[in-house]
């Protein structure tokens, strides 16, 4: 269910995030934390080397598919890695990050780097505004009454009547979907990037593909890189799904200051080191859009500054835990395509 809400806004000529910025930056909290991110990648890369081993060994039997468990797993902490890299919480070289969310996305995962960091910023600059934030564009599933009203076909029809019932199963495809998007955004790069970008994905589908067929059957081989893929993009889809859908969602003619525009739309997600380590620190969605070159490992710290900020300027402040974060999320997806259901 959409949340409407008659927002506080800043007196003229006043900022209220300037006095929460400048407390963040005094506490340290935007410093890098280089230590942690080459701890997490090293110990990210050993992992899945090692789980393709596992998959070498047990590749005689059948049961070799559970290990597309911890696969899909191990892909959504590289996914993690390369969005902490787009948003520059790694290295403060631009040309750094770059280069590890190019190695991260595009070499491990088949996952435009380009494309998501292109997507993404859009996001963060607008987030849940109809017309500017590409995540609430219209697609299979749809997030406004007005884009289920004007949705044309029996097919396209039906999925909007039932798009919450099929949420989850829809991101079965999710991480198939992520690589053609990659692929399909390739066309209007500049020359130099396409070649780059384009060559990383294409070794990423030769290592990738060869791995699995020279370890396996092609019976096998096939049948792990699917359930790898369906898991994978479950994985990546519950870790987002939370984060805005339900908020508010800012129409035309709306102007809000930085902190309004980004707390109103976000939702954190109650939760300890087991939450934070499953969803990649975007439990702290709040926080995140509010700063989002700080570090995953200082989210933590920030959020208590970030709360008593929002209560003292009198703003809401969303959270929720984990399953009630997914009914919410749901709720508002049925509500959306009650339109079509009467």
């Amino acid at each position: 269910m959409t949340v409407t809400l008659d927002a506080p806004r800043s007196r003229p000529g006043t900022s209220d995030f300037g006095p929460l910025a400048r407390r963040v930056r005094e506490a340290g909290l935007l410093e890098r934390r280089r230590g942690y991110y080459a701890r997490a990648m090293g110990l990210n890369l050993a992992a899945t080397a090692g789980t393709w081993a596992a998959v070498a060994w047990a590749g005689g039997s059948w049961w070799v598919l559970v290990l597309a468990v911890p696969l899909a797993l191990l892909s959504g902490r590289t996914a993690f890695l390369g969005h902490d890299a787009g948003h520059r919480q790694i290295a403060a070289s631009h040309r750094v990050n770059r280069w590890l969310g190019l190695l991260l996305g595009n070499l491990m995962l088949g996952m435009g780097y380009g494309w998501w960091n292109d997507k993404h910023n859009r996001h963060h600059a607008n987030p849940n505004h109809v017309g500017k934030d590409p995540d609430v564009g219209e697609g299979v599933l749809v997030w406004t009454r007005e884009q289920a009203a004007g949705r044309d076909g029996r097919v396209a029809r039906w999925i909007t009547r039932h798009q919450a019932r099929l949420f989850f199963p829809l991101l079965l495809l999710e991480g198939l979907n992520l690589k053609v998007g990659s692929a399909l955004h390739l066309r209007s790069r500049p020359g130099r990037e396409k070649a780059l970008e384009g060559a990383l994905l294409g070794l990423h589908v030769v290592g990738y593909l060869g791995l699995a067929f020279a370890l396996l059957s092609p019976g096998k081989a096939v049948a792990l890189v699917l359930l790898h893929q369906a898991l994978f993009g479950v994985h990546l889809g519950c870790a987002f799904a939370p984060n805005h859908k339900g908020m508010e969602m800012p129409g035309e003619g709306v102007r809000w200051d930085h902190l309004r525009r980004q707390v109103l739309t976000s939702r954190n997600v109650r939760g300890g080191v087991v939450t934070d380590w499953l969803l990649g620190g975007l439990n702290y969605q709040i926080e995140h859009h509010l700063f989002p070159s700080v570090p995953r490992a200082n989210l933590r710290k920030l959020q208590p500054l970030v709360r008593e900020h929002c209560a003292r300027v009198g703003l809401p402040y969303a959270e929720a835990g984990l399953v009630e974060s997914y009914r919410q999320a749901l709720g508002h997806m049925h509500e959306v395509g009650a339109v079509l259901r009467s």
